[in-house]
Protein backbone atom coordinates (compact mmCIF):
# COMPACT_ATOMS: atom_id res chain seq x y z
CA UNK A 1 0.00 0.00 0.00
CA UNK A 2 2.95 2.38 0.78
CA UNK A 3 4.25 1.85 -2.47
CA UNK A 4 1.16 2.47 -4.28
CA UNK A 5 1.00 5.53 -2.15
CA UNK A 6 4.24 6.62 -3.77
CA UNK A 7 2.86 6.23 -7.73
CA UNK A 8 -0.15 8.23 -6.35
CA UNK A 9 2.05 11.02 -5.23
CA UNK A 10 3.83 10.81 -8.43
CA UNK A 11 1.03 10.92 -10.42
CA UNK A 12 -1.14 13.60 -8.29
CA UNK A 13 2.09 15.74 -9.23
CA UNK A 14 2.26 15.04 -12.82
CA UNK A 15 5.96 13.60 -12.17
CA UNK A 16 5.75 10.16 -13.22
CA UNK A 17 5.18 11.31 -17.20
CA UNK A 18 5.38 14.77 -17.16
CA UNK A 19 2.90 16.04 -19.40
CA UNK A 20 5.74 18.69 -21.30
CA UNK A 21 7.68 15.10 -22.16
CA UNK A 22 4.62 13.18 -23.31
CA UNK A 23 5.01 14.19 -26.95
CA UNK A 24 8.36 12.74 -27.01
CA UNK A 25 6.98 9.59 -26.02
CA UNK A 26 6.63 6.43 -28.39
CA UNK A 27 2.45 6.01 -29.27
CA UNK A 28 1.61 3.21 -26.80
CA UNK A 29 3.12 5.14 -23.86
CA UNK A 30 1.34 8.49 -25.16
CA UNK A 31 -1.78 7.22 -24.47
CA UNK A 32 -0.89 5.57 -21.40
CA UNK A 33 0.60 9.32 -20.09
CA UNK A 34 -2.43 11.07 -21.50
CA UNK A 35 -4.86 8.50 -18.67
CA UNK A 36 -2.02 9.10 -16.37
CA UNK A 37 -2.40 13.25 -16.70
CA UNK A 38 -6.88 12.68 -15.92
CA UNK A 39 -5.27 11.83 -12.23
CA UNK A 40 -3.13 14.90 -11.38
CA UNK A 41 -3.91 16.70 -8.82
CA UNK A 42 -3.83 20.74 -8.35
CA UNK A 43 0.03 20.24 -7.88
CA UNK A 44 0.61 18.79 -10.95
CA UNK A 45 -0.80 21.24 -12.81
CA UNK A 46 1.25 23.79 -11.40
CA UNK A 47 4.63 25.30 -11.87
CA UNK A 48 7.40 23.25 -13.73
CA UNK A 49 8.73 19.76 -14.00
CA UNK A 50 11.42 20.22 -11.37
CA UNK A 51 9.26 22.11 -9.31
CA UNK A 52 6.49 19.29 -9.28
CA UNK A 53 9.16 16.57 -8.93
CA UNK A 54 10.48 18.09 -6.18
CA UNK A 55 6.95 18.72 -4.34
CA UNK A 56 6.39 15.12 -5.05
CA UNK A 57 9.79 13.64 -3.38
CA UNK A 58 9.42 16.20 -0.53
CA UNK A 59 6.00 14.42 0.21
CA UNK A 60 7.34 11.18 0.25
CA UNK A 61 9.92 11.64 2.39
CA UNK A 62 13.76 11.39 3.14
CA UNK A 63 14.74 8.21 0.75
CA UNK A 64 12.77 10.33 -2.32
CA UNK A 65 14.38 13.72 -1.21
CA UNK A 66 18.23 11.64 -1.20
CA UNK A 67 17.45 10.49 -4.68
CA UNK A 68 16.74 14.30 -5.48
CA UNK A 69 19.49 15.80 -4.38
CA UNK A 70 21.67 13.48 -6.55
CA UNK A 71 19.62 14.76 -9.61
CA UNK A 72 20.03 17.93 -8.91
CA UNK A 73 24.06 17.82 -9.33
CA UNK A 74 23.29 16.77 -12.71
CA UNK A 75 22.07 20.16 -14.33
CA UNK A 76 23.99 19.08 -17.85
CA UNK A 77 22.02 15.65 -18.02
CA UNK A 78 18.37 16.97 -16.84
CA UNK A 79 18.83 20.82 -17.85
CA UNK A 80 19.76 23.90 -15.73
CA UNK A 81 15.75 24.60 -14.50
CA UNK A 82 14.90 21.21 -13.73
CA UNK A 83 18.60 20.81 -11.49
CA UNK A 84 17.54 24.48 -10.13
CA UNK A 85 13.83 23.68 -9.13
CA UNK A 86 14.97 20.32 -7.84
CA UNK A 87 17.95 22.12 -5.65
CA UNK A 88 16.12 23.35 -3.19
CA UNK A 89 16.06 20.19 -1.54
CA UNK A 90 19.88 20.49 -0.50
CA UNK A 91 19.09 22.64 2.44
CA UNK A 92 16.20 24.80 1.81
CA UNK A 93 13.45 22.83 2.90
CA UNK A 94 10.58 23.46 5.84
CA UNK A 95 12.32 23.71 8.80
CA UNK A 96 10.72 22.61 12.29
CA UNK A 97 10.49 25.10 14.87
CA UNK A 98 12.75 26.10 17.15
CA UNK A 99 11.36 25.22 20.32
CA UNK A 100 11.18 21.70 18.87
CA UNK A 101 14.71 21.82 18.04
CA UNK A 102 15.67 22.96 21.74
CA UNK A 103 13.76 19.81 23.17
CA UNK A 104 15.41 17.77 20.63
CA UNK A 105 18.91 18.96 21.89
CA UNK A 106 18.24 19.03 25.66
CA UNK A 107 17.05 15.26 25.41
CA UNK A 108 19.72 14.56 23.62
CA UNK A 109 22.26 15.64 25.62
CA UNK A 110 20.28 15.40 28.98
CA UNK A 111 20.89 19.19 30.02
CA UNK A 112 19.27 22.36 29.33
CA UNK A 113 20.55 24.02 26.26
CA UNK A 114 21.70 27.15 28.08
CA UNK A 115 24.46 24.96 29.88
CA UNK A 116 25.71 24.66 26.59
CA UNK A 117 25.61 27.83 24.18
CA UNK A 118 24.95 31.44 25.00
CA UNK A 119 22.67 31.43 22.09
CA UNK A 120 20.75 29.24 19.69
CA UNK A 121 19.82 30.49 16.78
CA UNK A 122 16.52 30.09 14.53
CA UNK A 123 17.68 27.59 11.73
CA UNK A 124 20.10 28.36 8.41
CA UNK A 125 19.69 25.35 6.54
CA UNK A 126 17.03 22.43 6.58
CA UNK A 127 17.62 19.55 4.51
CA UNK A 128 15.83 15.66 4.58
CA UNK A 129 17.05 14.07 7.98
CA UNK A 130 17.93 17.27 9.77
CA UNK A 131 18.31 20.97 10.19
CA UNK A 132 21.36 23.42 11.19
CA UNK A 133 20.79 26.30 13.61
CA UNK A 134 23.82 28.77 14.83
CA UNK A 135 25.15 29.07 18.04
CA UNK A 136 27.97 30.16 20.36
CA UNK A 137 29.72 28.92 22.89
CA UNK A 138 30.83 30.39 26.36
CA UNK A 139 34.43 31.29 24.78
CA UNK A 140 32.53 32.82 21.67
CA UNK A 141 33.15 30.76 19.09
CA UNK A 142 30.17 30.17 16.57
CA UNK A 143 28.76 26.67 16.07
CA UNK A 144 26.48 24.72 14.00
CA UNK A 145 24.48 22.74 15.77
CA UNK A 146 22.59 19.58 13.59
CA UNK A 147 19.39 18.07 14.95
CA UNK A 148 17.84 15.64 13.63
CA UNK A 149 14.15 15.98 12.46
CA UNK A 150 11.34 14.78 14.95
CA UNK A 151 10.07 10.88 13.36
CA UNK A 152 12.69 11.26 10.71
CA UNK A 153 13.58 7.34 11.80
CA UNK A 154 9.69 5.81 11.33
CA UNK A 155 9.89 7.89 7.91
CA UNK A 156 13.09 6.54 6.77
CA UNK A 157 12.00 2.63 7.49
CA UNK A 158 8.90 3.59 5.93
CA UNK A 159 10.97 4.92 2.98
CA UNK A 160 13.10 1.87 2.64
CA UNK A 161 10.37 -0.59 3.11
CA UNK A 162 8.55 0.86 -0.19
CA UNK A 163 12.31 0.62 -1.85
CA UNK A 164 12.64 -3.05 -1.28
CA UNK A 165 9.38 -3.94 -2.17
CA UNK A 166 10.18 -2.27 -5.56
CA UNK A 167 13.43 -3.72 -5.85
CA UNK A 168 11.90 -7.36 -5.45
CA UNK A 169 9.03 -6.38 -8.07
CA UNK A 170 11.76 -5.29 -10.40
CA UNK A 171 13.25 -8.78 -10.18
CA UNK A 172 10.46 -10.23 -11.05
CA UNK A 173 8.71 -8.40 -13.61
CA UNK A 174 11.48 -6.21 -15.51
CA UNK A 175 14.26 -8.63 -16.35
CA UNK A 176 16.33 -5.85 -17.74
CA UNK A 177 16.91 -4.53 -14.24
CA UNK A 178 18.49 -7.81 -12.83
CA UNK A 179 21.65 -7.09 -13.51
CA UNK A 180 21.22 -3.71 -11.49
CA UNK A 181 21.31 -5.57 -8.58
CA UNK A 182 18.34 -3.51 -7.25
CA UNK A 183 18.15 -5.27 -3.76
CA UNK A 184 21.77 -4.91 -3.23
CA UNK A 185 21.44 -1.55 -3.90
CA UNK A 186 18.83 -0.81 -1.49
CA UNK A 187 20.47 -2.85 0.89
CA UNK A 188 23.63 -0.34 -0.07
CA UNK A 189 21.60 2.80 0.16
CA UNK A 190 19.77 1.70 3.82
CA UNK A 191 22.83 0.47 6.02
CA UNK A 192 24.13 4.53 4.87
CA UNK A 193 21.33 5.77 5.66
CA UNK A 194 21.45 3.95 9.03
CA UNK A 195 24.77 5.17 10.30
CA UNK A 196 23.71 8.68 9.36
CA UNK A 197 20.54 8.85 11.64
CA UNK A 198 23.00 8.59 14.44
CA UNK A 199 24.49 11.61 15.05
CA UNK A 200 27.67 10.14 17.09
CA UNK A 201 28.62 8.17 13.79
CA UNK A 202 28.40 11.10 11.94
CA UNK A 203 30.70 13.00 14.82
CA UNK A 204 33.40 10.30 14.23
CA UNK A 205 33.11 10.19 10.86
CA UNK A 206 33.90 14.30 10.65
CA UNK A 207 36.95 13.49 12.84
CA UNK A 208 38.75 10.99 10.99
CA UNK A 209 37.56 12.39 7.33
CA UNK A 210 38.68 15.89 9.11
CA UNK A 211 42.18 13.88 9.80
CA UNK A 212 42.45 12.99 6.57
CA UNK A 213 42.01 16.01 5.04
CA UNK A 214 44.66 17.91 7.45
CA UNK A 215 47.26 15.44 6.08
CA UNK A 216 46.43 16.29 2.87
CA UNK A 217 47.32 19.68 3.46
CA UNK A 218 49.94 19.40 6.10
CA UNK A 219 52.09 17.39 3.15
CA UNK A 220 51.22 20.02 0.53
CA UNK A 221 48.64 17.11 -1.28
CA UNK A 222 47.55 18.53 -4.49
CA UNK A 223 43.84 17.38 -2.92
CA UNK A 224 44.61 18.86 0.44
CA UNK A 225 41.87 21.98 -0.52
CA UNK A 226 39.34 20.62 1.63
CA UNK A 227 38.68 20.35 5.59
CA UNK A 228 36.12 20.03 8.03
CA UNK A 229 34.92 21.53 10.60
CA UNK A 230 36.13 20.56 14.02
CA UNK A 231 33.77 18.21 15.98
CA UNK A 232 33.08 19.92 19.84
CA UNK A 233 32.37 16.64 21.51
CA UNK A 234 30.57 17.70 24.14
CA UNK A 235 27.31 18.84 21.94
CA UNK A 236 27.36 15.20 20.34
CA UNK A 237 24.58 12.66 21.17
CA UNK A 238 22.19 10.48 19.40
CA UNK A 239 19.99 12.89 17.60
CA UNK A 240 22.46 16.07 17.69
CA UNK A 241 26.29 17.33 16.86
CA UNK A 242 28.26 20.35 17.23
CA UNK A 243 30.57 21.40 15.01
CA UNK A 244 32.83 24.57 14.29
CA UNK A 245 30.84 27.07 12.07
CA UNK A 246 32.61 26.63 8.27
CA UNK A 247 33.70 29.41 6.86
CA UNK A 248 32.55 30.79 3.30
CA UNK A 249 29.54 30.80 2.07
CA UNK A 250 27.83 27.37 0.64
CA UNK A 251 28.03 26.08 -3.14
CA UNK A 252 23.68 26.63 -3.22
CA UNK A 253 24.15 30.60 -2.90
CA UNK A 254 24.48 31.78 -6.50
CA UNK A 255 27.11 34.33 -4.75
CA UNK A 256 29.08 31.71 -3.64
CA UNK A 257 31.56 30.83 -6.53
CA UNK A 258 31.48 34.56 -7.32
CA UNK A 259 33.17 35.81 -3.70
CA UNK A 260 35.72 38.58 -4.46
CA UNK A 261 39.13 36.53 -4.90
CA UNK A 262 37.27 33.14 -5.60
CA UNK A 263 38.64 31.33 -8.81
CA UNK A 264 36.23 29.17 -10.26
CA UNK A 265 38.02 26.71 -12.39
CA UNK A 266 40.16 25.94 -9.82
CA UNK A 267 37.56 25.51 -7.15
CA UNK A 268 36.01 22.70 -9.79
CA UNK A 269 39.54 21.17 -9.84
CA UNK A 270 39.94 21.02 -6.11
CA UNK A 271 35.97 19.35 -5.79
CA UNK A 272 37.42 16.75 -7.95
CA UNK A 273 41.06 16.41 -6.60
CA UNK A 274 39.69 16.19 -2.86
CA UNK A 275 37.40 13.48 -3.73
CA UNK A 276 39.85 11.08 -5.40
CA UNK A 277 42.92 11.82 -3.12
CA UNK A 278 40.58 10.80 0.25
CA UNK A 279 39.34 7.71 -1.77
CA UNK A 280 42.61 6.68 -3.20
CA UNK A 281 44.81 7.45 -0.77
CA UNK A 282 42.94 6.91 2.55
CA UNK A 283 40.29 4.65 0.97
CA UNK A 284 37.71 6.73 2.80
CA UNK A 285 35.67 9.27 1.75
CA UNK A 286 32.57 12.08 1.99
CA UNK A 287 29.71 9.91 -0.52
CA UNK A 288 27.72 12.79 -0.22
CA UNK A 289 29.26 15.40 -1.67
CA UNK A 290 26.65 17.95 -3.50
CA UNK A 291 25.99 21.90 -3.27
CA UNK A 292 24.57 22.25 -0.12
CA UNK A 293 27.41 20.21 1.89
CA UNK A 294 30.40 22.17 0.62
CA UNK A 295 31.27 25.62 1.62
CA UNK A 296 34.02 27.74 -0.39
CA UNK A 297 36.16 30.59 0.47
CA UNK A 298 39.07 32.17 -2.03
CA UNK A 299 40.97 31.53 -3.56
CA UNK A 300 39.58 27.90 -4.15
CA UNK A 301 39.45 26.54 -0.47
CA UNK A 302 36.36 24.10 0.30
CA UNK A 303 34.97 23.30 3.54
CA UNK A 304 32.90 19.97 3.83
CA UNK A 305 29.95 19.13 6.23
CA UNK A 306 27.30 16.84 7.00
CA UNK A 307 29.84 13.93 7.38
CA UNK A 308 26.44 10.72 7.60
CA UNK A 309 27.88 8.91 4.90
CA UNK A 310 31.44 8.15 4.57
CA UNK A 311 32.10 5.52 1.23
CA UNK A 312 35.44 2.85 1.89
CA UNK A 313 37.24 1.46 -0.83
CA UNK A 314 39.67 -2.01 -0.28
CA UNK A 315 43.47 -1.79 -1.29
CA UNK A 316 41.80 -3.86 -4.76
CA UNK A 317 39.07 -1.73 -5.07
CA UNK A 318 41.58 1.18 -4.77
CA UNK A 319 44.41 -0.03 -7.08
CA UNK A 320 40.96 -1.00 -9.79
CA UNK A 321 40.10 2.57 -9.45
CA UNK A 322 43.28 4.25 -10.22
CA UNK A 323 44.12 1.93 -13.02
CA UNK A 324 41.25 2.62 -14.70
CA UNK A 325 40.97 6.64 -14.68
CA UNK A 326 44.80 6.11 -15.82
CA UNK A 327 43.65 4.16 -18.43
CA UNK A 328 41.06 6.31 -19.75
CA UNK A 329 43.58 9.42 -19.04
CA UNK A 330 46.32 7.65 -21.30
CA UNK A 331 44.16 6.15 -23.49
CA UNK A 332 45.22 2.79 -22.70
CA UNK A 333 42.05 0.77 -23.49
CA UNK A 334 43.48 -2.81 -23.14
CA UNK A 335 44.88 -1.88 -19.62
CA UNK A 336 41.31 -0.72 -18.76
CA UNK A 337 39.77 -4.23 -20.21
CA UNK A 338 42.05 -6.19 -18.45
CA UNK A 339 41.81 -4.76 -14.75
CA UNK A 340 37.68 -5.03 -15.43
CA UNK A 341 38.41 -8.50 -16.22
CA UNK A 342 40.87 -9.49 -13.27
CA UNK A 343 38.31 -7.32 -10.68
CA UNK A 344 35.61 -9.68 -11.68
CA UNK A 345 33.65 -6.39 -13.08
CA UNK A 346 33.46 -8.68 -16.38
CA UNK A 347 32.25 -12.30 -17.01
CA UNK A 348 35.17 -14.18 -17.98
CA UNK A 349 33.53 -15.52 -21.06
CA UNK A 350 33.78 -12.11 -22.54
CA UNK A 351 36.97 -11.21 -24.53
CA UNK A 352 39.24 -8.62 -23.38
CA UNK A 353 39.57 -7.24 -26.68
CA UNK A 354 35.95 -6.99 -27.74
CA UNK A 355 35.48 -5.32 -24.40
CA UNK A 356 38.47 -2.61 -24.93
CA UNK A 357 37.28 -2.04 -28.10
CA UNK A 358 34.17 -1.20 -26.68
CA UNK A 359 35.60 1.04 -24.00
CA UNK A 360 37.86 2.60 -26.89
CA UNK A 361 34.15 3.75 -28.23
CA UNK A 362 33.20 5.28 -25.52
CA UNK A 363 36.35 7.28 -24.06
CA UNK A 364 37.91 8.59 -27.52
CA UNK A 365 34.62 10.95 -28.35
CA UNK A 366 35.20 12.62 -25.22
CA UNK A 367 39.19 12.54 -23.87
CA UNK A 368 40.11 15.89 -23.88
CA UNK A 369 36.67 17.44 -24.84
CA UNK A 370 35.75 20.67 -22.67
CA UNK A 371 32.56 19.57 -20.79
CA UNK A 372 30.17 21.30 -22.32
CA UNK A 373 30.92 19.48 -25.72
CA UNK A 374 29.62 16.23 -24.28
CA UNK A 375 26.10 14.54 -23.90
CA UNK A 376 26.24 13.25 -21.07
CA UNK A 377 23.02 11.66 -21.46
CA UNK A 378 24.25 10.25 -24.91
CA UNK A 379 27.52 9.04 -22.59
CA UNK A 380 25.57 7.20 -19.85
CA UNK A 381 23.32 6.05 -22.73
CA UNK A 382 26.23 4.36 -24.52
CA UNK A 383 27.68 2.86 -21.32
CA UNK A 384 24.65 1.15 -19.76
CA UNK A 385 24.81 -0.76 -23.33
CA UNK A 386 28.17 -1.91 -22.91
CA UNK A 387 27.54 -2.81 -19.35
CA UNK A 388 24.49 -4.74 -20.79
CA UNK A 389 26.11 -6.63 -23.97
CA UNK A 390 28.78 -7.25 -21.71
CA UNK A 391 26.52 -8.87 -18.91
CA UNK A 392 28.10 -6.15 -16.34
CA UNK A 393 26.14 -6.58 -13.15
CA UNK A 394 25.95 -3.47 -10.80
CA UNK A 395 28.92 -3.92 -7.88
CA UNK A 396 27.39 -3.17 -4.30
CA UNK A 397 30.79 -2.35 -3.05
CA UNK A 398 30.90 0.32 -5.35
CA UNK A 399 28.00 2.14 -5.19
CA UNK A 400 28.49 4.91 -2.95
CA UNK A 401 31.89 5.57 -5.06
CA UNK A 402 29.76 5.90 -8.21
CA UNK A 403 27.03 7.94 -6.88
CA UNK A 404 29.69 10.11 -5.42
CA UNK A 405 31.57 10.43 -8.25
CA UNK A 406 28.31 11.30 -10.42
CA UNK A 407 28.14 14.26 -8.03
CA UNK A 408 31.69 15.40 -7.67
CA UNK A 409 31.64 15.57 -11.18
CA UNK A 410 28.04 17.56 -11.09
CA UNK A 411 29.31 19.86 -8.91
CA UNK A 412 32.19 21.10 -11.16
CA UNK A 413 30.65 21.24 -14.65
CA UNK A 414 28.39 23.83 -12.36
CA UNK A 415 31.14 25.47 -11.70
CA UNK A 416 33.10 25.46 -14.57
CA UNK A 417 30.82 24.47 -17.59
CA UNK A 418 33.73 23.69 -19.87
CA UNK A 419 35.64 21.59 -16.64
CA UNK A 420 37.85 18.93 -18.18
CA UNK A 421 37.45 16.09 -15.20
CA UNK A 422 40.01 13.89 -16.46
CA UNK A 423 42.91 17.04 -16.71
CA UNK A 424 41.72 17.82 -12.91
CA UNK A 425 42.42 13.36 -12.06
CA UNK A 426 45.20 13.29 -13.93
CA UNK A 427 47.81 14.83 -11.14
CA UNK A 428 46.25 12.59 -8.17
CA UNK A 429 46.34 9.51 -10.39
CA UNK A 430 49.24 9.52 -11.79
CA UNK A 431 50.66 10.47 -8.30
CA UNK A 432 49.29 7.30 -6.87
CA UNK A 433 49.82 5.36 -10.11
CA UNK A 434 53.76 6.23 -9.41
CA UNK A 435 53.90 5.40 -5.28
CA UNK A 436 51.94 2.25 -5.66
CA UNK A 437 52.82 0.62 -8.78
CA UNK A 438 56.20 2.05 -9.67
CA UNK A 439 59.43 0.33 -9.85
CA UNK A 440 59.98 1.56 -5.63
CA UNK A 441 56.80 0.21 -5.02
CA UNK A 442 57.42 -3.21 -6.50
CA UNK A 443 60.59 -3.30 -4.85
CA UNK A 444 58.70 -2.45 -1.57
CA UNK A 445 56.03 -4.76 -2.41
CA UNK A 446 58.52 -7.87 -2.84
CA UNK A 447 60.43 -7.35 0.65
CA UNK A 448 57.40 -7.08 2.36
CA UNK A 449 56.76 -10.67 0.84
CA UNK A 450 59.99 -11.85 1.45
CA UNK A 451 59.58 -10.62 5.20
CA UNK A 452 56.34 -12.63 5.42
CA UNK A 453 57.77 -15.70 3.95
CA UNK A 454 60.45 -15.67 6.75
CA UNK A 455 58.71 -14.87 9.62
CA UNK A 456 56.53 -17.44 8.63
CA UNK A 457 59.59 -20.17 7.94
CA UNK A 458 61.14 -18.93 11.10
CA UNK A 459 57.81 -19.85 12.97
CA UNK A 460 58.46 -23.63 11.18
CA UNK A 461 61.79 -23.43 12.50
CA UNK A 462 61.72 -22.83 16.14
CA UNK A 463 58.54 -25.92 16.20
CA UNK A 464 60.39 -28.74 13.97
CA UNK A 465 57.41 -31.57 15.29
CA UNK A 466 54.66 -29.07 14.26
CA UNK A 467 56.24 -28.37 10.76
CA UNK A 468 56.57 -31.56 10.06
CA UNK A 469 53.21 -32.21 10.58
CA UNK A 470 51.85 -29.61 8.32
CA UNK A 471 54.13 -30.53 5.48
CA UNK A 472 53.06 -34.61 6.03
CA UNK A 473 49.69 -33.34 5.63
CA UNK A 474 49.55 -30.66 2.95
CA UNK A 475 52.43 -32.28 0.31
CA UNK A 476 50.46 -36.00 1.34
CA UNK A 477 54.90 -37.18 1.80
CA UNK A 478 56.24 -40.19 4.25
CA UNK A 479 57.36 -39.24 7.57
CA UNK A 480 60.79 -39.28 7.01
CA UNK A 481 61.04 -36.89 4.09
CA UNK A 482 58.50 -34.34 5.41
CA UNK A 483 61.34 -34.61 8.23
CA UNK A 484 63.95 -34.06 5.73
CA UNK A 485 62.25 -31.04 3.87
CA UNK A 486 61.29 -28.96 7.26
CA UNK A 487 65.15 -29.45 8.52
CA UNK A 488 66.06 -28.26 4.71
CA UNK A 489 63.38 -25.17 4.99
CA UNK A 490 64.89 -24.16 8.91
CA UNK A 491 68.73 -24.16 7.76
CA UNK A 492 67.50 -22.06 4.24
CA UNK A 493 65.17 -19.54 6.29
CA UNK A 494 67.95 -19.33 9.40
CA UNK A 495 70.11 -18.48 6.92
CA UNK A 496 68.04 -15.99 4.83
CA UNK A 497 67.24 -14.31 7.95
CA UNK A 498 70.68 -13.86 9.18
CA UNK A 499 71.89 -12.63 5.51
CA UNK A 500 68.59 -10.14 5.12
CA UNK A 501 67.87 -9.29 8.40
CA UNK A 502 68.87 -5.70 8.25
CA UNK A 503 67.45 -5.35 4.93
CA UNK A 504 63.87 -6.23 6.29
CA UNK A 505 63.77 -4.75 9.64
Amino acid sequence: MRLLGWLGVLIRHDALAPREITPLLPVWARWMAHLLHLFAGREGREGRPGQRLGKAFEHLGPVAIKLGQVLATRADIFGVEFARDLGRLKDALPPFPVDQARREVERSLGRPVENLFLDFGPPVAAASLAQAHPAWLADGRKVAVKVLRPGVERRVAQGLDAMRLAARLAVRFVPLARRLEPAAFVETIARALTLELDMRLEAAAASELGEIMEKSAATGDIGGHMTAPKVIWDGVGKRVLTLEWAPGLPLTDPAAADQPGVDRNALADNVVRAFLSQALDHGAFHADLHEGNLFCHAPAELTAIDFGIVGRLGPAERRYLAEILWGFISRDYERIARVHFEAGYVPPEHSVEAFAQALRAVGEPVIGKQASQVSMGRLLGQLFEITDLFDMHLRPELILLQKTMVSVEGVARRLNPDHDLWAAAQPVVERWIRRELGPQAQVRDALNELRTTLRALSRLAQNPPQAQTVVIREAHLPRWAGAALVVTAAAAAAALVLSLWPVIV
